[in-house]
């Protein structure tokens, strides 16, 4: 790596250290480093640390616990409602099981889903909704719930920026239909790669376990036993998108570290930027909750045009940045901006990233603010 690059300041970064390092010494000292009793003690401890009651089926990527969660309840050729604000992962799970992604609004003060938008959406064909907790803010989801039982709509929420976060005193993932969490490398807690489903649903969680392992038959049970299945069957489509014990080790670091580490890093850091830069004129800010939400990326509003020349002056000084996201009903796959969707495309032309991560230091964090109040002073 150059120089320059390491001298940069980072947009995410990965939180991990001496605890992962002995988790994976001892999944290489046990000698088996597939799917196996590892991934099954980290199943146990989200069940625990979501306060027990439910399924949490561990697999590959947020993207493929979202695919699987959409294949196991959603027929191939229906409909499912998701804002075009949120990574292309969302729609791309959608597509993999045979679904169509219909492109709604958000709402501008939390770039959630705009139920308002999706009922004007709504068809015949449409059997699902999934909001997508956007910057770990889940929106309203007692109005997403209530519109989903009037219209019949399985619901499949999009955490992959919400773990931790708290809705109306309960942790997100310990209620719901089905919620999908991310454990990729810079998210509220990593397993390296990976991710999980979450669920009441018995239908839907032995579903998830049978295709994360090719459609095997109670694999899941002979893995965690630490066999593997000689003779079996097979009655749907499946995939690899199990987790290995590698992962797993990981991830079970991370969990016990998110109350005592992450949680207090990731508020602390979003604080200080709401109290630095809400003076600022051109800048308009997202108003959650602190103790209530663990940020996953800090976005802000950008007006009058000046989203880019901030975005060039923050690179210029070594300071990475982001947009989150690219509209989704802008790519040709997905309709090539045949949908009129208004509110996001001025988010989209507003919206930047700033860093956000636990090891950004304070000293890191003083030069993106002086930075972004220099540029605005000039």
């Amino acid at each position: 790596m150059a120089m320059g690059d390491m001298d940069k300041i980072r947009l995410s970064k990965s939180s991990v250290g001496d605890l992962e390092k002995e988790a994976l010494a001892r999944v290489i000292d046990q000698g088996y480093l597939g799917m196996g009793s590892f991934v099954n003690e980290f199943e146990e401890k989200l069940r625990e640390w979501l306060g027990g009651g439910r399924y949490a089926v561990c697999v590959s990527s947020g993207t493929s616990a979202l695919h699987l969660a959409v294949e196991s309840c959603v027929p191939p050729g229906s409909e499912v409602l998701v804002q075009s604000l949120t990574y292309i992962a969302s729609f791309q799970a959608i597509s993999a099981a045979g679904a169509i992604p219909v492109a709604c609004e958000v709402l501008p003060g939390t770039c959630t889903i705009d139920i308002g938008d999706a009922g004007r959406r709504l068809t015949e064909r449409t059997k699902a909704i999934m909001p997508v907790h956007y910057a770990s803010r889940t929106g309203d989801l007692e109005k997403v719930y209530e519109f989903a039982g009037r219209h019949k709509l399985r619901v499949i929420e999009d955490a992959a920026h919400a773990f931790g976060t708290i809705y109306k005193g309960r942790k997100v993932g310990s209620f719901g239909d089905i919620v999908c969490f991310s454990f990729d490398g810079i998210k509220n807690i990593t397993s390296g790669e990976g991710g999980a489903v979450v669920t009441g649903s018995t239908e839907v969680a032995k579903y998830v376990m049978d295709a994360r392992l090719l459609g095997v038959e109670k694999d899941t049970e002979k893995r965690y036993r630490g066999i593997r299945s000689w003779e079996f069957d097979v009655t749907h489509r499946g995939y690899r998108y199990h987790m290995s014990n590698i992962f797993a080790a990981i991830g079970i670091c991370q969990l016990e570290r998110l109350d005592s580490d992450f949680k207090p890093s990731r508020q602390r850091l979003a604080r200080a930027y709401h109290d630095a830069l809400g003076g600022i004129p051109e800048i308009m800010l997202f108003q959650n909750d602190y103790s209530e939400i663990i940020p996953h990326i800090f976005p802000i509003r950008v007006l009058e045009g000046r989203r880019n020349a901030l975005k060039e002056h923050l690179l210029e000084n070594g300071i990475e940045c982001g947009v989150h996201y690219y509209p989704n009903h802008f790519l040709t796959f997905y309709g090539g901006r045949g949908t009129d969707l208004p509110v996001t495309e001025r988010l989209h032309g507003e919206l930047l990233s700033l860093p956000l991560h636990p090891g950004l230091t304070g000293a890191e964090q003083r030069k993106v603010i002086t930075c972004i109040k220099e540029h605005f002073c000039d």
